[in-house]
């Protein structure tokens, strides 16, 4: 293959790796993330840290940290391949799963951690009512404050069942790939 049409093919690969870099932020997902899942993704073939640290300029241990949340959200996974003595890397391939993992992975995590902080105020707010001595005002008060609890948490539910709705693909059903 000649020079130019090398580089032009180089470029564009490029522009697809930072175009993925700058969609992460879309998913509450950092770009560095972004741009090493699209060196993967570009390579077509798993990875080495060694390798993804001279493709993206970073240290190894850095790279391992990113590598390493890559994993957490449940698009990137380490394989296996005979006769290669360091770890690889892959990611998925399907653009439709990597979305469904990444927005699964941040509202999973937004949806346990906000159940923990409506249990905690539930908790508060009754020991209130058993414990203390207090006015019908403050009373009245706790008690909006409960019935709004108990909304967050039906949100939260609500939340949770969109989450399984993707991670299940029934999504595809109602809006399916082209």
């Amino acid at each position: 293959m000649e020079e130019k049409p090398v580089q032009k093919i180089n470029q564009v690969e490029e522009q697809f790796i930072e175009k993925i870099a700058d969609n992460m932020n879309t998913y509450g997902v950092s770009p560095t993330v972004g741009r090493v899942l699209g060196i993967i993704y570009m390579n077509r073939k798993p990875m080495t840290l060694d390798e993804l640290s001279d493709a993206t300029g970073m240290s190894k241990t850095r790279m391992s940290q990113v590598v390493r949340e890559m994993v957490e959200f449940n698009i990137a996974e380490k394989v296996f391949e005979k006769g290669v003595r360091k770890d690889l890397y892959n990611v998925e391939q399907d653009y439709y799963q990597t979305f469904i993992s990444l927005f699964t992975s941040n509202w999973r995590k937004v949806i346990n951690k906000n159940k923990m902080f409506e249990k905690k105020l539930n908790r508060e707010l009754l020991d209130l009512l058993e414990n203390e001595k207090i006015d019908k005002e403050s009373e009245k008060k706790i008690n909006d404050l409960l019935k709004e609890t108990k909304e967050w948490l039906n949100y939260y539910q609500w939340l949770s069942n969109l989450v399984e709705f993707f991670e299940s693909e029934e999504v595809f059903k109602y809006v399916p790939k082209p």
